[in-house]
């Protein structure tokens, strides 16, 4: 069985006990007060004394909780407030002493009336006390518990807003792929359809992988090389054999959590500054490795050099929005960054903290072909 203090809800046991370890201060306190003034009563008689008075305010508190979830102590206090916590002081006070003097009766050899002017006569102060107490310890813990729930409100809008953000910065990368590759078939039409419709089919699965419902903005590295795939094939097919591939994946990275469609934006931005815009063939190479609790991710080309704007400060909109997407997930533990390579080419390097993704998290109902 629980006793509920306004909010907070305490069990029985535990209830009681806080309340007979007050019953056994005051009834020590008292033994020592008539020791000093040379006469003392049976031990017996100041644990029932202590017993009733403090038992009784143990059944009230209760109430007390309640007129303070009821009428609360707000800042600035008002008259009204205190006034009437200052009456139901009184009141709930009064109602201590009629119990004490009703319950005192029975062990008692004196009348109901005198029980209750000698408990008003010794009790009244300290009931009043133990009501403004009771009143504080109750405001106390109600703005501890108003704290702790705006504080997990405030932590759930954040973390809405920071998936809304990514969210966003996701779905702006979308448009831009598809652009390019539309713009690819209908270039590849007039030259080979067979492998226009093939490039159709795996924009297709690539676009159904982009809708699927992921339960977050992570997915395994496994997976995201996945979504890669069908990308790099696509991007073959135009290029045909000027575009070579390589991936060299650590097998104790592939469980690793990484954001969806990460490394999409950076592999199209290398192939557009690449061989995009130069002549000749291209390799793209993508690597991963783990280095001192953190996931290394290097894209690499070999056609391309950095410039002296945006390029080279990586202000492009793949990468700004993957950068804004790692400082979301990752705060300042995540880098991105670009380098010239020798003799020739440019790369990207992703660094962000290990964190292992069961595959079931991310895995769609349907792999795509």
């Amino acid at each position: 069985m629980d006793i509920r203090l306004g909010n907070t809800t305490i069990g029985l046991r535990r209830y009681l006990a806080l309340w007979t370890v007050v019953v056994l201060v005051f009834a020590l306190q008292s033994v020592v007060h008539d020791a000093f003034h040379g006469h003392t009563w049976s031990i017996v008689d100041y644990l029932r004394w202590s017993m009733i008075q403090w038992y009784t305010w143990a059944a009230l508190a209760p109430l007390v909780f309640r007129l303070g979830q009821r009428y609360p102590l707000q800042a600035p206090l008002r008259m009204e407030s205190l006034g009437t916590h200052a009456l139901a002081s009184a009141g709930v006070t009064l109602l201590s002493v009629i119990a004490g003097a009703l319950v005192s009766t029975l062990f008692e050899p004196t009348s109901f009336s005198e029980q209750f002017w000698q408990f008003a006569g010794k009790h009244v102060g300290t009931g009043l006390m133990t009501y403004w107490a009771l009143l504080a310890m109750q405001q106390a813990l109600h703005y501890q518990a108003e704290k702790a729930r705006r504080e997990m409100e405030a932590s759930r809008l954040a973390t809405e807003l920071a998936q809304s953000r990514l969210q966003v910065l996701k779905t702006q990368l979308q448009p831009h792929f598809l652009f390019n590759t539309l713009h690819a078939i209908v270039t590849l039409l007039d030259e080979d359809k067979v492998s226009a419709e093939d490039m159709l089919l795996r924009l297709s699965d690539l676009l159904r992988a982009f809708l699927e419902d992921y339960d977050g903005q992570e997915i395994t590295l496994r997976r995201e090389l996945e979504l890669l795939d069908l990308y790099l094939g696509i991007q073959r097919m135009r290029f045909k054999d000027r575009l070579t591939t390589r991936v060299y994946v650590a097998p104790d990275t592939l469980d690793c959590a990484v954001p969806s469609l990460l490394l999409q934006p950076i592999v199209e931005n290398a192939i557009r500054h690449g061989i995009g815009r130069r002549v000749g063939s291209d390799c793209i190479e993508i690597e991963s490795r783990r280095e001192d609790g953190m996931l290394c991710i290097d894209v690499r080309n070999r056609n391309s050099v950095l410039g002296d704007g945006d390029e080279r400060d990586g202000h492009g909109i793949g990468l700004s929005n993957t950068r804004l997407r790692l400082k979301e997930l990752h705060g300042d533990a995540a880098q991105i960054r670009l380098d010239m390579m020798v003799p020739e080419g440019v790369a990207c390097r992703i660094r962000l903290p290990v964190r292992s993704l069961d595959e079931t998290d991310d895995a769609p109902e349907h792999a795509p072909a």
